[in-house]
């Protein structure tokens, strides 16, 4: 049955290594990422759209051309006279990243601020997609405002998703970053959440305890993704399944390893309602897509998932 995604964040301008000291320009962040591996995997009759803002620069031109090719759908985006698309600088060593930031006049941070073109853009979705990210860059008021719709999505059946995706460079006090990726969880009827961010930042002992807690606060599914050691999912209270993950023959670059996974998660879930086939599904995407550059890999070079 055909269906419509709204991903909801900010997409960034990308730097990466490339040959010779060059840096090569892309486009990502982890909502568009997901965003991104959910077109890719969904069904045509399925449409993927962006929520976010932009400038009315060049820079944000290219990005509006680049979300377009991708088959990802702009019309939610806002344009914001005097801000720019955030960018960031990826740095490698020995396949995992680390990243620079230059994002003070980042149009996403102003994404919730038209409510009612918020409330427009949800009521025409059936799976509401956002990040602890989206949450960290916005102002409280405008955190509130997203929540409030997005719990309104949530009263009304669609699903919603949130990945915690815990940033604490991103986030001005701990106690408030906590408090709001917990709210974030409240809101929400599908949280998936990466066990080492979830250990670091709440102290969960194990990944049963971060289930315990996801459902304590409201959720009905998690999804606990714990990189090369698998998967394990608590749906609609039942018992707690394992997915193993998949084989990696060489890591090359792990930036969207968990993006990689949601969108191809919510991809298959969405068309099939299996959440056990949906997860080895992801994971068998993650591990092809650390094995190349860059947060977006190309379909071409993920032609063995089709």
């Amino acid at each position: 049955m055909a269906g419509r995604l709204l991903s909801i964040g900010e997409c960034m301008v990308e730097l990466m290594q490339a040959e010779g000291d060059l840096l090569r320009k892309g486009y990502a962040g982890d909502s568009f990422n997901t965003a991104y591996y959910a077109r890719l995997f969904l069904p045509p009759d399925w449409s993927v759209d962006y929520f976010t803002a932009v400038g009315t620069d060049t820079v944000s031109d290219e990005m509006l051309a680049f979300i377009e090719k991708t088959g990802v759908g702009t019309g939610y985006i806002r344009r914001v006279e005097g801000r720019t698309p955030g960018l960031y600088m990826i740095h490698l060593k020995d396949g995992e990243r680390s990243f620079s930031y230059w994002r003070s006049v980042s149009a996403a941070k102003l994404l919730a601020d038209d409510a009612d073109h918020l409330r427009k853009a949800a009521e025409a979705s059936d799976i509401l997609v956002f990040s602890g990210i989206t949450l960290a860059i916005l102002a409280p008021n405008a955190v509130e405002t997203l929540l409030l719709e997005l719990r309104r999505a949530k009263a009304a059946g669609k699903l919603v998703v949130f990945d915690p995706n815990i940033r604490p460079r991103l986030w001005d006090d701990n106690t408030r970053m906590l408090e709001t990726i917990s709210a974030g969880a409240r809101a929400t009827s599908l949280v998936m959440p990466s066990f080492d961010d979830e250990a670091t930042h709440f102290g969960d002992a194990d990944v049963a305890a971060t289930i315990t807690r996801y459902r304590s606060l409201g959720v009905e599914n998690v999804v606990v993704k714990d990189g090369a050691k698998g998967v394990t999912l608590s749906f609609g209270g039942g018992a707690s399944e394992f997915v193993p993950s998949a084989q990696v023959e060489k890591i090359v670059d792990t930036t969207s390893a968990g993006d990689s996974f949601n969108g191809a998660f919510l991809a298959r879930y969405a068309a099939g309602g299996d959440a056990v086939a949906a997860a080895r599904f992801a994971a068998q995407t993650a591990a092809a897509v650390i094995q190349h550059h860059g947060a977006l890999v190309a379909r071409d070079k993920l032609e063995a998932l089709f």
